[in-house]
């Protein structure tokens, strides 16, 4: 017999049935064998020092660990500190994904803010100025607010309102986060909020941790097609329940399934706006055996070409791709014949290749062969879709880029 209900919203366990949406913001946990983990991120959630009333939901998604002894020991302890816990999950064979545990937590919670967490991540503490940068589809500008704050104490939430957020099972939260992310995502109720990070360990994906805390506010929505994915990364979000229903749920194709990708794109198309509280309020775990390994490149590859199709190319009558190695040629290669035929060249720095003069197109079944000019990078026209990876030039590259006085977002984009 399984030890959870078929349907965690009307029964989660340790209740009554069905919960009115009393609560004023819930944190969001799917856990799948999170034992050594599950300490530090459960305390972070106690440590919180937002003062309205918050819940705790946790889907368990077929632990075979130690998970759910760990889960109700805290329980305890968070409902004595006033943060009311709802557990839910099952006991079959195998997993059902991140996508399906993160919609059912969702649906078992009862606030209006949602607050993601991973159960290998934590959140983070003391600081007196908050910075947002705010990004919005044009024509809206890009904007900061700077709100002053102080760490408070946390008191017994007594309180009720009415929000939802969401963790995971391995992350750590700052005892500011929810307060901070929650007066954000107040002001900007179409938003992904999101926050800078702190790696563990420290050395781990420098350079993707660098591009995750220090991208410009413009950069949150230019930089949307790259190999890092999200420019608000997924173990940060914060959003309103109603903007989350308007746009989600996540996929629940399983393992190898990109959900907080497929979210995001999903989320820019119906013209929400992406926040980054500038104040590192979590503690980011890397580790093998996160989920996002289980996702092959190709199928990340096919979903970010398809974006940039969807809603960047449509805006350019031609286009010159940067990069006439494997990785510009592989663009050309992967785009619709629409899309093909804007690209008028390749440029590069290489002089073999540029002295070959031109790219063909094989594999084209076309009669004849397109054959794409290459150019050096000075001589060619812009828009460009770069497909050269930032921070790997010792600044070369970057440097070639300022060179031009161009526009990012207007007269070139980032592919890799």
């Amino acid at each position: 017999m399984s030890l959870y209900p078929e349907s965690p919203e009307a029964a989660p366990l340790g209740g009554e049935g069905p919960q009115p949406r009393t609560t004023y913001l819930s944190v969001i946990l799917p856990v799948h064998d999170a034992e050594p983990w599950l300490d530090e991120c459960l305390g972070s959630v106690l440590q919180q020092d937002f003062e309205g009333s918050m819940e705790l939901s946790i889907f368990n998604d077929a632990s075979k660990d130690k998970s759910m002894t760990i889960i109700e020991k805290w329980k305890e302890k968070l409902e004595g500190s006033g943060i009311l816990v709802v557990i839910g999950g099952h006991d079959s064979p195998s997993p059902r994904g991140v996508g399906y545990s993160k919609n059912q937590a969702i649906a078992q919670s009862s606030g209006s803010y949602l607050c993601f967490l991973d159960s290998k991540i934590f959140l983070a503490v003391d600081y007196y100025f908050l910075h947002l940068q705010v990004v919005r589809p044009a024509p809206h500008p890009s904007w900061a607010l700077v709100i002053p704050g102080s760490p408070q104490t946390r008191s017994l939430r007594t309180t009720l309102h009415s929000e939802a957020a969401e963790l995971k099972d391995d992350d750590v939260m700052m005892p500011q986060r929810v307060r901070l992310q929650h007066a954000a995502a107040v002001r900007h109720p179409t938003s992904i909020i999101g926050c800078q990070v702190r790696r563990e360990p420290p050395n781990s994906t420098e350079r993707y941790t660098r591009w995750i805390n220090h991208l410009a506010p413009d950069q949150l929505l230019t930089q949307v097609f790259t190999s890092n994915g999200p420019t608000v990364i997924m173990p940060t979000w914060f959003c309103s329940r109603a903007w989350f229903s308007h746009v989600g749920p996540f996929d629940e194709g399983g393992r190898g399934v990109p959900e907080d990708l497929l979210f995001f794109h999903e989320h820019l198309r119906k013209g929400g706006g992406l926040v980054r509280v500038d104040q590192s309020l979590l503690l980011y775990r890397y580790h093998p055996g996160a989920a996002t390994h289980s996702i092959l490149e190709t199928t990340i590859w096919t979903h970010r070409v398809r974006f940039l199709e969807e809603w960047a190319l449509p805006h350019w009558a031609t286009f010159t791709i940067w990069n006439a190695g494997r990785q510009g040629r592989r663009l050309y290669r992967s785009l619709t014949a629409g899309s093909r035929c804007k690209v008028v060249a390749f440029c590069d720095v290489d002089e073999n290749k540029i002295k070959k003069g031109f790219y063909c197109y094989e594999d084209s079944q076309e009669r004849p062969k397109p054959r794409v000019p290459v150019l050096h990078f000075r001589a060619a026209q812009p828009p460009f879709v770069i497909c050269v990876k930032l921070d790997l030039t010792g600044g070369a590259f970057e440097d070639n880029l300022r060179s031009l006085h161009l526009q990012e977002g207007r007269d070139f984009l980032h592919f890799s």
